[in-house]
C-alpha cells in the first residue's frame, strides 16, 4: 500500500513539473515559422502542419494504451474469478488490475498533457 501511495505521489508531480518547465516563445515561433517555409508554394494549410500530426500520432497511440489497460482490467477480473481460493492466484489477478488501472489514469493524464502542450503550441 506505501508503494502505490509512493507511485500515486509520483505521477500527480509529473503534471506540475511538465508545466513548470514551459517551452520559450522564440522556440515556438521557430516552429511555426520553419514548418510555413517547408511548406512551399500552392499547398494547402492543412498540409505540413507538425503540431496536428505529432498530436494525431500521440493520441493515437494513447487510445491504443487505454484499450490495452481496460483489456487487462477485464483480464484480471477474470484470473480473480477463477482463481478458486489459491492466495498466489489471487494476489497475481490483484496486481493485474492495479497495473491496469495505474495504465489507463498515466494513458489519461498523458493525453491530457499532450494536448494541453500542442494548444499552447498551436496559439503562439
Amino acid at each position: 500500500m506505501k508503494k502505490v501511495k509512493v507511485l500515486l505521489a509520483g505521477l500527480l508531480m509529473v503534471p506540475m513539473v511538465a508545466l513548470a518547465a514551459s517551452p520559450a516563445v522564440s522556440a515556438q515561433y521557430n516552429l511555426s515559422g520553419g514548418t510555413e517555409a517547408a511548406k512551399g508554394e500552392g499547398m494547402k494549410d492543412g498540409v505540413g502542419d507538425a503540431n496536428s500530426l505529432v498530436k494525431n500520432v500521440v493520441n493515437i497511440i494513447l487510445w491504443v494504451v487505454g484499450i490495452l489497460s481496460v483489456i487487462m482490467m477485464v483480464w484480471g477480473g477474470i484470473k480473480y474469478t477463477t482463481s478458486a481460493g489459491d492466495s498466489n492466484k489471487v494476489t497475481s489477478a490483484k496486481n493485474t488490475i492495479i497495473y491496469a488501472v495505474i495504465g489507463l489514469i498515466i494513458s489519461i493524464m498523458a493525453y491530457a498533457i499532450v494536448n494541453f502542450v500542442i494548444g499552447q503550441i498551436g496559439t503562439a
